[in-house]
């Protein structure tokens, strides 16, 4: 009697998990991080000029409380890794979870401004681990089969987390009247807007308890026989079992421990393929993108939209932000990543130039122009889908892929500690730069997006359809 049954597969390239919706449910799970990433990062800008106002602070003060939280980003995602290797990616998930709650409680009771800024300190190392541990954590659980897909729940996490915390903004704002300082459930609205947090912080860390521990980590810690159950269920029974988890346990042994001295080389400090990847990182944060989400209430106020329809177009900012993301998962590796980079800074370059010359007008009865005030609306709009649909995720794409094996890991660090870095200097400068001069704020920005088509041009080389063996 002939069997039709197939041999069990070597690898798990051709796995297809018998529990798909399972694996989905682990990777969803895991990328509530990435729902916090987004929601921690923007909540603030429902709350800048209630603090403003209660702390009776000046922009430089001001800008400080709102990019201290980078910091934390820095420095939790400098540290989760190694925190990740040591007690687990799970164990890792529960810490940020536990400090997404305190830094919610804390930001919801502060007594004083510096308390304030140290809680979200404290929230910005939670954002910095997970940032480092969802992406890592989804890659080793991933059936090889569907780890690009599942993999892209981290940024499209992100960005819902960015649009939800505004659309709760919007919704709290209008409970209590429209009244930024307003009271609701015994706290002023802007309080309200940051301790609700503590209601994602407290599912995501429920739902860690949910899902499997890595089986990498599993296996470095010498526990083959839970790695084998966790395998079999994630990427189906009909995978050689032994065979990956030799497969996983030769490339653990075989990979080099990238370091810091391993990028060191060419004329100027660093190799010549490492300022191409902070390159990416800089320009990725100085066309301003970030003013859009931390500040974008108070920026329409400044030209004189109701505190109501500015927390609303930062909501609609957020939608066209997840659209725009979509529009990039589905070109990326249609076109190609250089192309459309280029395609987003010549967008970009339109709508910053655009908001700059609408920005350039007088203020009438504390109001834009009608004509001026639309367009600046528009641009706004443009300016963020162009970006979402490129630099957003095409960057996090070419950082991945870009380097060779050998200083990937360190070459990545190094330029994500950037692209912290100027986050932080867009942030913390807004304020005062928009005190200065708002339309010469915006003609900056859009300086950095055009400089951005010839470096692209130049240094920047297309990664689609290599394999990271190619890279060098």
């Amino acid at each position: 009697m002939t069997s039709t049954a197939q041999a069990p597969q070597p690898g798990a390239r051709s796995a297809h998990p018998e529990h798909l919706g399972h694996v989905i449910f682990i990777a969803a799970a895991a990328a509530m991080g990435g729902f916090l990433f987004g929601y921690d990062s923007s909540v603030i800008n429902g709350a800048v000029e209630a603090i403003r106002d209660r702390y009776d602070v000046g922009s430089a003060a001001l800008a400080q409380v709102i990019a201290i939280a980078l910091i934390g980003c820095a420095i939790g995602a400098a540290t989760a890794g190694r925190i990740a290797d040591r007690i687990g990616r799970i164990r890792c998930m529960q810490i940020a979870a536990v400090l997404f709650t305190i830094s919610a409680v804390g930001s919801a009771l502060p007594f004083a401004l510096w308390d304030l800024a140290f809680w979200r300190i404290i929230g910005g190392f939670a954002i910095g681990m997970a940032s480092v541990i969802g992406p890592a954590y989804i890659a080793e659980v991933a059936p090889p089969a569907y780890r690009g897909r599942l993999g892209s729940f981290q940024q499209a996490a992100i960005v819902i987390g960015i649009a939800i915390s505004q659309l709760v903004n919007w919704g709290l704002l209008n409970a209590a009247g429209g009244d930024q300082r307003g009271k609701l459930m015994g706290l002023e609205v802007w309080q309200v807007m940051l301790g609700v947090m503590v209601i994602p912080a407290v599912l995501y860390g429920l739902l860690s308890f949910a899902i499997p521990e890595s089986p990498r980590f599993l296996l470095s810690v010498g526990r083959r026989e839970r790695a084998r159950e966790i395998l079999a269920e994630v990427e189906g029974k009909g995978v050689d079992l032994d065979a990956r988890v030799n497969e996983i346990e030769h490339a653990m042994k075989s990979e080099h421990k990238s370091s810091f001295k391993d990028l060191l080389g060419g004329s100027f400090f660093f190799k010549p393929i490492v300022w191409v990847g902070i390159g990416l990182s800089v320009f990725q944060q100085f066309v301003g993108i970030n003013v859009a989400f931390y500040y974008s209430s108070t920026l329409w106020q400044s030209v004189g939209v109701d505190p109501t329809d500015s927390f609303l177009y930062s909501f609609t900012t957020s939608i066209i932000n997840i659209i725009g993301t979509v529009i990039a998962m589905i070109f990326v590796d249609r076109i190609g990543r250089k192309p459309l980079a280029l395609i987003g800074s010549v967008g970009m370059v339109i709508g910053l130039a655009l908001e700059a010359w609408a920005f350039s007008y007088h203020l009438v009865d504390g109001k834009l122009p009608a004509t001026q005030g639309w367009v600046a609306l528009v641009a706004a709009h443009v300016f963020v889908l162009f970006f979402a649909l490129s630099w957003g995720v095409v960057v996090w794409v070419f950082l991945g892929e870009m380097f060779p094996n050998r200083i990937r890991a360190a070459a990545l660090g190094v330029a994500a500690s950037a692209q912290w870095i100027a986050n932080w200097a867009i942030t913390a400068s807004f304020p005062s730069l928009a005190d200065w001069n708002l339309s010469g704020t915006y003609v900056i920005y859009t300086v950095f997006a055009a400089l951005s088509i010839p470096f692209v041009l130049k240094f920047v080389k297309e990664t689609k359809g290599k394999t990271l063996e190619e890279m060098g």
